[in-house]
């Protein structure tokens, strides 16, 4: 999710154009090597308004790796607004900490019609906002998601559902999954709340099963995240990855809002801003909590447990509805840190160091402002 530049000037296009167009948890890990907690390497910012390609490197919001060729696949959030939506492909260069980042080739998403996606100026029905993006090294295919779009001003109307698309590495679109009926967009305040749509992604099950975090509670579902406060409840949908079709879908209770706001009436968030699967019915789940007034984000990694939580697929509501939530536990405060966090919305397992211990890597999205970084953490997992 991109909270600064890319809303304000899509408003400003709509609204111009009048739209004619370290805590630890003992977890088993991919490997089948058991995690016992996180410890922190060091980070690596990538300078304001890098230049790659003919294109503005910004706007990270997801991470995968590619351990066979050993190169990473990174989504920006751009909405075709400094350039059209994207992903690249690099190589991070570690030894016990990032030593570089080197940005290997950038690929275009493509429409069904082979053209790239148009921004909210030329057409808002069809800009996508790029926000996770995983590879199956089986198909060898890239899983991407958009949050969609629901602007609603005077007569100003958009209303676009998110959509998760499954593309060749050479961008060409092949498929893409059903959205239940709840995952949708709706001039009524039901359904998905703006902004705050799919915006996780994950395989799981050995690439059987794909899962996807929406951000924030349907209005159906209750109250957003506020200061106080830890009654938010956001969906995690699991799909099968053959059929395209949903296998169900489960409840994941978010912490409270971390800041106060300045002014106290100014907007704040806290939300699901990215999943990565650990083992069978475990996700790594990143909250993102973030307050006007500030640039940086309060981060927390926690630990989801699926086991034993109700498939909520049926439940058109979760107020005053009786069913077991995904069980949590904290692996990883970055406010422990004492450092400038920015708002990470991408997470991947990455290469091993030369201990043979295992790395993390999360990323976060500067959102094209120069008071954000564009910043990569390296964490190793202690067993």
């Amino acid at each position: 999710m991109n909270y600064y530049s890319n809303k304000i000037l899509l408003c400003i296009l709509l609204i111009g154009a009048s739209i004619t167009l370290g805590c630890s948890a003992k977890i088993t890990g991919s490997t089948g090597k058991q995690i016992k907690e996180l410890r922190y390497l060091g980070e690596y910012i990538i300078p304001h308004n890098t230049q790659f390609k003919s294109t503005t490197v910004g706007g990270l919001s997801g991470i995968d790796y590619d351990k066979e060729n050993d190169l990473f696949y990174i989504i920006s959030d751009d909405w075709s607004l400094t350039n059209p939506a994207r992903f690249y492909t690099a190589k991070l260069f570690l030894s016990n900490k990032i030593d570089s980042v080197q940005f290997l080739d950038v690929q275009y998403f493509l429409q069904q019609d082979g053209s790239v996606y148009p921004n909210a100026k030329q057409n808002p029905y069809r800009t996508p906002d790029p926000e996770a993006i995983r590879y199956n090294p089986l198909s060898k295919t890239i899983a991407w998601n958009s949050e969609g779009e629901r602007f609603i001003v005077g007569d100003s109307i958009v209303l676009q559902d998110p959509a998760i698309r499954i593309i060749s590495k050479d961008v060409h679109q092949l498929d893409s999954f059903l959205l239940p009926t709840q995952v949708h967009m709706y001039r009524e305040e039901k359904g998905l709340r703006r902004n705050g749509t799919l915006e996780g992604l994950s395989f799981g099950d050995g690439y059987k099963t794909l899962y996807v975090s929406i951000e924030e509670p349907l209005y159906e579902d209750g109250p957003r995240a506020g200061r106080g406060d830890s009654t938010a409840i956001i969906r995690i949908i699991k799909y099968n990855v053959d059929s395209k079709k949903q296998l169900g879908q489960y409840a994941y209770q978010v912490d409270a809002v971390v800041r106060d706001p300045v002014p106290a009436n100014g907007f704040k968030i806290n939300g699901v801003s990215e999943i990565l699967e650990i083992s069978k019915n475990k996700l790594l789940i990143v909250e993102r909590s973030y307050s006007f007034g500030r640039t940086d984000c309060n981060i927390r990694v926690y630990i989801g447990d699926l086991s034993n939580a109700t498939n909520i697929a049926g439940l058109a509501s979760l107020k005053d509805a009786k069913f077991n939530p995904t069980k949590k536990k904290l692996l990883f405060n970055m406010d422990t840190l004492g450092m400038y966090i920015s708002n990470v919305e991408g997470v991947s397992f990455g290469p091993q160091l030369s201990n043979g211990n295992e790395t993390l890597i999360f990323v976060a999205d500067n959102n094209f402002r120069a008071t954000e970084k564009t910043q990569f953490i390296l964490f190793e997992i202690i067993k």
